[in-house]
């Protein structure tokens, strides 16, 4: 079942989600949501969701960057971002390491900022320790896009959205993201509004 998308102003996105216990793992309630989620996150289409994004304050997100999501961008962007396929999996009350001091700027959405985009900083590589949806201790060591999709769902988690991490001049409609930035470097852009 698709899920409502709640956006930017509810305050559920502005509020740190609570942690799981084991035994609410286990629920059926927590089996449905997750199965909800990802009917959502691929009706979207997304790469990531977080729970708070369909209205429950709770510390679960779900990841799944599909092939098919970037078979229309070129081998040297592919490249340049480290995008690859990630399959589908749940973090639990995840807790995120960076990895070196090492940041990148990609542009970055979000289904709860609906018809934005901007330049966001990230760490490259990070580690994220957390529980998956049997209740099963996980570490995940990622970088490159993953590493981005990571930080995006648990900042959700935390109550931050990535326009608080924006780079501020870079932000754009998708439609004039589409006229004016789309087909430049990140590094462009930003060497651009340097020189404004």
């Amino acid at each position: 079942m698709r899920l409502k998308l709640v956006q930017a102003g509810e305050p559920v996105l502005r509020t740190p989600a609570e942690p799981l216990a084991i035994k609410e793992i286990a629920s059926r309630e927590i089996a449905r949501l997750i199965e909800d989620m990802r009917d959502t996150l691929e009706d979207a289409p997304g790469v990531g969701l977080a729970a708070p994004q369909v209205g429950v304050p709770i510390q679960l997100a779900i990841i799944e960057d599909r092939a098919e999501y970037s078979k229309d961008i070129p081998t040297e962007q592919l490249a340049e971002r480290g995008r690859v396929p990630v399959p589908f999996h749940v973090i639990i009350n995840p807790v995120l390491k960076p990895l070196g001091k090492s940041q990148v700027d990609f542009f970055e959405g979000c289904l709860s900022v609906a018809g934005f985009i901007a330049v966001v900083p990230r760490y490259r590589k990070v580690r994220v320790t957390c529980l998956d949806e049997n209740g099963a201790q996980r570490r995940i060591e990622a970088s490159g896009w993953y590493a981005r999709i990571l930080q995006h769902e648990i900042d959700h988690l935390n109550g931050t959205l990535y326009v608080d991490r924006m780079r501020s001049q870079t932000f754009a409609s998708l439609e004039n993201y589409a006229r004016f930035l789309k087909h430049k470097s990140v590094k462009d852009v930003l060497r651009d509004w340097k020189a404004r």
